[in-house]
């Protein structure tokens, strides 16, 4: 038996909407979770201008979340840039029927959100810190 969660044409446009605003300060960051009864996606929140540690502070520390985050990342020689990363909330602590349906619904979201660079966050807000995220996309 395969369960499929359906990402809604509102979640959609919410997600093509965020990937193409104009930033240039601060990182924002759109929080999607599933809807277990209903089997869909839904958008819970979105942040301006929030930092790192700020957004482990207000994820759920025992239920998952897909972010999709628009980083302001600085670079070696001075210049900024934005990229967007994935992150895939989903912390130990989380029911094991949340985090199973959440792992089979990723690659979707992925694919829908169109987000290439992924970081894993499994150890709730110690595991997001500004650290990890640079590691990641500066390697």
């Amino acid at each position: 038996m395969s369960v499929t969660v359906d990402v809604p044409q509102t979640v959609k446009d919410s997600l093509r909407k965020f990937r193409f605003a104009r930033r240039n300060a601060g990182s924002a960051a759109i929080v999607i979770k599933i809807n277990k009864a209903k089997l869909i996606m839904e958008e819970v929140e979105q942040f301006d201008n929030i930092t790192i540690e700020e957004l482990a502070e207000e994820l759920p520390e025992n239920s998952p979340r897909y972010v999709v985050l628009s980083y302001e990342l600085e670079h070696k020689d001075g210049r900024k840039s934005f990229p967007l990363v994935l992150l895939n909330w989903a912390p130990s602590s989380s029911e094991i029927g949340m985090l199973t349906l959440h792992a089979s619904a990723f690659l979707n979201f992925q694919s829908t959100a169109d987000v290439n660079k992924v970081v894993e966050v499994r150890d709730g807000p110690e595991g997001l810190t500004k650290e990890v995220i640079d590691a990641k996309l500066l390697a």
